[in-house]
């Protein structure tokens, strides 16, 4: 006999961002598969698209619209359609993020409202948008998807790390906010690691539009990535959210690299900054 867990989605109002590819669609098709109600969106319409086809050929319920996270009026104003299509909504999954950045001293300052405006404020608009039906409806969750580097900064993409560790720290400081005021809203921050997607390759081809310099150094980072680091397939990475969320986990770690990090930085918090630096130094040899 199947155990149902404690805080299964099935039946659940779930919204998704940045559903149209990588992460957010197998999430999306992840909780279609459980059962839940699902309101998804997305920048681009056609891999939007494509997602909401998907799901509801595994019989979900969905409802899209084409978003821009870092627009604060219009992400408010889609919440408000959202409670009113479905008449309530229980989860959001505050999932849209973009990669990329450089150097403190390489960075321009649109580099910072890029990453920070999809990354950071795309998540706090989303709670913030979203927290009252959540708490309105009596079993609210905000789940929001930080990174391996909301533990552990890198070099080289400063503005990433630092949008993925402003994150961790405001949902966790979410979290406490909800148990203290004893609101029905759990809260869970997801970091992780490599994980299959084309989020290394959009930021080059960003920075190409923007009619940024890419340099060779560049090209073999963004291969590095896809090739070696970006492994885990994002089903596996999808369902290991959502399986931490039906158990009611407040952090939620994606792949061995993600844990192994996350030990790294326990054991060794003053010095793994120069660790770090010569594990880069060694990569970046021919």
């Amino acid at each position: 006999m199947s155990r149902t867990p404690r805080n299964s989605v099935r039946g659940k109002v779930a919204v998704v961002t940045g559903a149209g590819s990588g992460i957010g669609r197998e999430l999306a098709l992840q909780l279609a598969r459980r059962g839940a109600r699902l309101a998804l969106s997305d920048i681009g319409a056609a891999g939007l698209a494509a997602t909401a086809d998907r799901a509801r050929a595994l019989g979900a319920e969905v409802h899209t619209a084409v978003l821009d996270v870092t627009d604060r009026a219009a992400v408010l104003a889609y919440a408000d359609t959202v409670a009113g299509h479905f008449g309530v909504v229980h989860q959001v999954y505050n999932n849209a993020g973009v990669a990329g950045g450089t150097t403190v001293l390489d960075s321009d300052w649109a580099d910072y409202d890029r990453i920070w405006g999809v990354n950071l404020f795309g998540v706090l608009h989303g709670t913030k948008a979203f927290l009252p039906h959540l708490v309105a409806s009596g079993d609210g969750h905000v789940v929001n998807v930080s990174s391996l580097n909301g533990f552990m900064a890198q070099a080289s993409i400063n503005a990433y790390s630092a949008s993925k560790f402003a994150v961790r720290g405001f949902t966790e400081a979410l979290r406490q906010e909800m148990l203290l005021a004893g609101h029905p809203v759990q809260v869970t921050v997801v970091h992780p690691g490599g994980v299959r997607t084309n989020i290394a390759t959009a930021a080059l081809e960003v920075s190409r539009a923007r009619g940024d310099e890419v340099t060779a150094e560049d090209e073999a980072r963004t291969r590095f990535y896809n090739e070696k680091l970006l492994r885990m397939p994002a089903e596996q990475a999808a369902r290991i959210v959502v399986d931490g969320v039906e158990a009611g986990r407040p952090r939620v770690l994606v792949g061995n690299d993600a844990k192994a990090v996350d030990l790294l930085v326990r054991l060794f918090p003053a010095s793994y900054p120069r660790i770090a630096a010569r594990l880069q130094q060694h990569r970046q040899r021919p």
